[in-house]
């Protein structure tokens, strides 16, 4: 007969306290990796939304954070007097043109000068009938201010109050002392002025004197 050998066969674990021994330390046995890779996969996590909230050993690992300063507002409130100083100044005015003038050898009042008239006209004549009563042209200057302010040297110059003429004459009709033509002839208008103006003051510059003091002659 053949000789049989011992081997152990397996025996099945009485049910009881033994068997869920048994049980744990299966499922404990898959159960381990299983919580490994799902903490390896929450500290990725955590890394990747918010890489800077793990703690740092080493100073010299830690990345650097960009730095932010915060706006800052300034008011200053309060009330303030300003001291404001001025240089002095000085109004300069530029002197007045004076008028060309020419005095009287009499001392009486000057006039603007005339200048040259045109031939044949009333100035024209009254310049000649001047400097044959030797009067020259400071008188002549005088005579033209004073009947430019008269009558414009106008023939037919009429006034409402009756003076007419050149020489404004009032009434007009005095004139004809001097020629029946008084109303339209500047001669004889201008004979019967000059004749007036020597007769009451002397001369035409004399006349020019008292129509500047009060405005009539």
């Amino acid at each position: 007969m053949g000789r049989h050998l011992d081997i152990a066969t397996p025996q099945a674990q009485p049910s009881g306290a033994g068997g869920s021994i048994s049980r744990t330390r299966i499922r404990n046995a898959w159960h381990m990796p299983l919580l490994a890779a799902a903490a390896t996969v929450g500290l990725v996590l955590v890394l990747v939304v918010d890489p800077y909230s793990g703690t740092y050993a080493n100073a010299a690992e830690v990345p650097e954070q960009p730095a932010t300063v915060d706006s800052q507002t300034v008011v200053v409130a309060g009330d303030y007097d300003t001291d404001v100083k001025r240089d002095s100044y000085k109004v300069v005015m530029p002197p007045k043109p004076t008028p060309v003038a020419v005095a009287d050898s009499g001392g009486d009042a000057v006039a603007p000068v005339a200048g040259t008239p045109d031939p044949g006209s009333a100035k024209a004549i009254a310049k000649s009938i001047l400097k044959s009563k030797g009067w020259g042209s400071t008188q002549y200057n005088c005579l033209v201010s004073l009947w430019n302010r008269e009558s414009g040297w106008n023939v037919y110059a009429a006034n409402p109050s009756g003076a007419y003429g050149i020489p404004q004459a009032l009434p007009g009709s005095k004139m004809a002392s001097a020629g029946s033509n008084w109303q339209t002839s500047a001669r004889t208008q201008i004979t019967w002025g000059l004749g007036y103006i020597e007769g009451r003051y002397g001369t035409p510059c004399g006349a020019w004197g008292h129509s500047q003091s009060v405005g009539w002659y």
